[in-house]
């Protein structure tokens, strides 16, 4: 078993274990741990009652988080025309379209979201190997793909969130900074729940939302009441 740190164990003991805490008490209850000197993120992790394994239960959606990540997000954008300036106006840090792909496809990443529009997945459809499994590959189910380039960007510049189901029907997002005002973090976490029960499958019966917990980067995680969710 992994030995935790002192910081870890002290406030480990702020937490108790067999209680699920409200949305305003689990808050105020990170806040009162130990901090690292670095502004941690606000993690939440959602059990899901649904089936990854069918097709119609893989929950998938996105959402702009209100407050802001505290993050700042490097986007590029494929496109071509006048929607280079559309997209360049509206904030994208890297604009292109078959140049910068081959150059992603040589192992450049430094970025962090790919927004693109309907006319140039057929070159951003080749990159789904690197893309794909780190989450960025643009999507129209999650408004990463659209001829309205420019608020594609922005909403990612603002801070727009993917999400999607894990094989253990989990759902992991960070949803803001440890420093957030608790109303910043609260309308996060609200913008962020509202999406994923509007992404509720249909087929999807019983409880939806099973359990849910908070944490930051270094803290333990505390129970939230999803009763009162």
């Amino acid at each position: 078993m992994k030995k935790r740190g002192k910081r870890y164990q002290a406030s480990a003991e702020l937490v108790d274990k067999g209680r699920a805490y409200d949305l305003d008490e689990a808050i105020a209850l990170l806040k009162k741990m130990q901090r690292s000197r670095f502004d941690e993120a606000v993690e939440i992790v959602l059990r899901l009652g649904v089936n990854p394994k069918k097709s119609d239960e893989a929950v998938r959606g996105s959402c702009v988080l209100p407050a802001g990540s505290g993050k700042k997000t490097r986007v590029v954008a494929f496109c071509k025309g006048e929607k280079i300036k559309e997209a360049t106006e509206a904030g994208a840090d890297y604009v292109g379209g078959k140049e910068l792909a081959d150059k992603i496809a040589e192992g450049w990443l430094e970025f962090d979201r790919v927004a693109a529009t309907p006319d140039m997945m057929p070159i951003v459809g080749k990159l789904g190997r690197i893309l794909g499994p780190r989450g960025m590959m643009p999507n129209p189910k999650v408004g990463t793909v659209d001829k309205d380039i420019g608020n594609v960007v922005r909403q990612l510049k603002l801070g727009q969130l993917a999400f999607r189901v894990d094989k253990g029907a989990n759902l992991h997002s960070a949803i803001g900074r440890i420093s957030f005002a608790d109303e910043d973090l609260k309308s996060n976490i609200a913008s962020f729940l509202g999406a994923v029960k509007k992404a509720k499958p249909a087929s999807s019966k019983g409880t939806y939302i099973k359990s849910a917990y908070i944490c930051s980067t270094h803290s333990p995680s505390v129970k939230l009441d999803v009763k009162t969710l």
